[in-house]
């Protein structure tokens, strides 16, 4: 059977600051704009994430959409939707909350679970705006 890619697409709501804590206020706002307001800012973030694997001979299905999507529910959305991506997600604690600094601890927590379902794990891909997304492909 061929080798194909799908892609599972879920939203959350989140906020967060764009801020070096070593850096002042001012210098912060020089480099990271109006993101470094000090009460931080929310984005609707749009999550999409795309798996690859062989087709089901039966079903033609690559993976359980429905699995896939529980698992991405229970690693990532639970973890940032409503949150402070900065103060209340646990496996965001010591990083920035950079879009890209976001897909690379999103992948490391889907890795896992992704895997398990016998599929590979293949693009995570962030939304922040309609206008700026990350994508990160494990590399």
């Amino acid at each position: 059977m061929p080798i194909v890619h799908i892609t599972r697409r879920e939203r959350f709501c989140a906020s967060h600051r764009l801020a070096r804590p070593d850096w002042s206020d001012a210098k912060n706002l020089e480099v990271f704009g109006k993101c470094s307001n000090p009460n931080g800012h929310g984005h609707n973030y749009v999550l999409w994430v795309t798996v690859a694997g062989q087709q089901d001979p039966e079903t033609s299905f690559v993976t359980d959409l429905s699995l896939l999507s529980r698992i991405i529910k229970e690693h990532v959305i639970d973890q940032l939707d409503h949150k402070n991506i900065d103060l209340d997600v646990p496996f965001m604690k010591g990083r920035y909350s950079s879009t890209e600094n976001l897909c690379v601890a999103i992948w490391e927590q889907l890795q896992g679970p992704v895997s398990a379902l016998g599929v590979q794990l293949k693009t995570v891909k962030v939304e922040e705006t309609e206008n700026n997304y990350a994508e990160y492909h494990g590399e």
